[in-house]
């Protein structure tokens, strides 16, 4: 009799384990998850476009909600983006740098500014502005092609660009000394609030606001001798000649 009963319990124990087993299988394929309603999703993803460090993607919101259709999750992020434009308010949902950041309204930005008077930020030189852009609307360029166009020696302008990541080496240009070439940075597109950069301004707008000439910030499309090449690995660039080395 004792041994029946230590089947029977030891057969319901067996049974009960195996549907722990299959229910923890399926809450992590997403089986027995209810479906979020469009209040919740839209919740969710400000919270997780409010927290995140950087513009967040539609990409990366999929994949962190990855139990809901992605269809719901792109649906929700548009019902957040009209909420936003209709709601009145001191925040501000922006598409910046092909993800979107929840910021405070331009408008507002001196009153911000005094919560954070005693930080002081160093701002861009006239200099620094004008290489900059250059470099945006003529990307991928060269230092000494920079120089051409400004006139001036740019090494110690393209050093602080560099240093704040407004600029990067994307490779080198195939003519003799092989230059490196310069283009804007992901960090340039957010600071500056461009989706892309076809969010830039009109070049007649920046030649204005610079007071350059405008032949010098007409795009161009860089011909196969000056296309990038693939970005080069950091130990590669530390073995290699200081950007400046290739401005002469």
């Amino acid at each position: 009799m004792a041994d029946e009963e230590n089947d029977g319990r030891d057969g319901l124990e067996g049974q009960e384990g195996q549907d722990r087993r299959e229910a923890d299988a399926a809450i992590q394929d997403g089986e027995s998850l209810p479906k979020r309603g469009a209040a919740e999703l839209k919740a969710i993803l400000e919270a997780l476009i409010f927290a995140s460090p950087d513009p967040m993607t539609p990409k990366a919101m999929c994949k962190l909600l990855d139990t809901e259709p992605k269809e719901d999750v792109i649906a929700a992020l548009a019902e957040l983006k009209q909420d936003y434009e209709q709601r009145p308010g001191g925040l501000q949902l922006v598409e910046v740098a092909g993800g979107y950041q929840i910021v405070t309204r331009s408008d507002l930005h001196e009153w911000v500014r005094r919560l954070f008077h005693e930080r002081t930020t160093q701002k861009l030189t006239v200099q620094a502005l004008e290489t900059l852009a250059v470099i945006a609307y003529r990307q991928p360029i060269t230092a000494a092609e920079i120089t051409e166009v400004r006139g001036v020696n740019t090494s110690g302008v393209l050093n602080t660009l560099l240093e704040r990541h407004l600029i990067k080496i994307v490779g080198r240009k195939q003519v003799v000394g092989r230059p490196f070439l310069y283009a804007t940075t992901k960090e340039f597109l957010i600071r500056f609030g461009l989706n892309d950069l076809t969010d830039l301004p009109r070049v007649e707008d920046m030649v204005e606001a610079l007071g350059l000439e405008a032949p010098i910030l007409i795009e161009r499309t860089p011909s196969e001798e000056m296309l990038p090449l693939d970005e080069p690995d950091e130990e590669d660039v530390d073995d290699e000649d200081e950007p400046e080395e290739s401005i002469h």
